[in-house]
């Protein structure tokens, strides 16, 4: 568990760097991330692309509007295995006026690619407070 809110915390996210252009997240593989053959969920990628690539695209639209996804399509590429940290970087590849198109990757600690995918976001023309885009950017103590 982290610190983070919902089910980033759940899996152990820790936010690295946050921007609009780039959020970078890391969480260790432990025995909850498994599935019932020992290896890790692909679920796991799929929720920590999405959460990021949110995250980014929330803060690159500030109070303008809610970012809800639309779509995530995340390829599993390498196994990682018990104890490994996974490091997972959203970048930009269309940010519009109501949608964005995030690229997601996922490594281990040896730079392998693990997972990679994309997500889509819905820009919704919705009110948010100023404090949620502050805390998606509070850097961690």
């Amino acid at each position: 568990m982290s610190d983070i809110p919902g089910l980033d915390g759940v899996l152990g996210v820790e936010h690295l760097e946050v921007s609009p252009d780039k959020v970078v997240v890391r969480f260790t593989i432990t025995e909850s991330h498994l599935q019932p053959f020992g290896i890790p969920h692909g679920g796991v990628y799929c929720a920590v692309h999405e959460s990021t690539a949110s995250t980014a695209g929330q803060v690159w639209l500030g109070t303008k509007g809610v970012v809800v996804g639309t779509n995530n399509s995340t390829d599993f590429l390498r196994q990682a295995r018990l104890g490994d940290t996974i490091t997972t970087t959203a970048t930009p590849i269309h940010r519009g006026r109501g949608q964005q198109l995030w690229r997601v990757e996922s490594h281990d600690e040896q730079g392998r690619l693990i997972a990679q995918g994309q997500v889509r976001l819905a820009n919704l023309d919705r009110e948010v407070p100023a404090e949620v885009i502050e805390s998606l950017t509070r850097t961690p103590e």
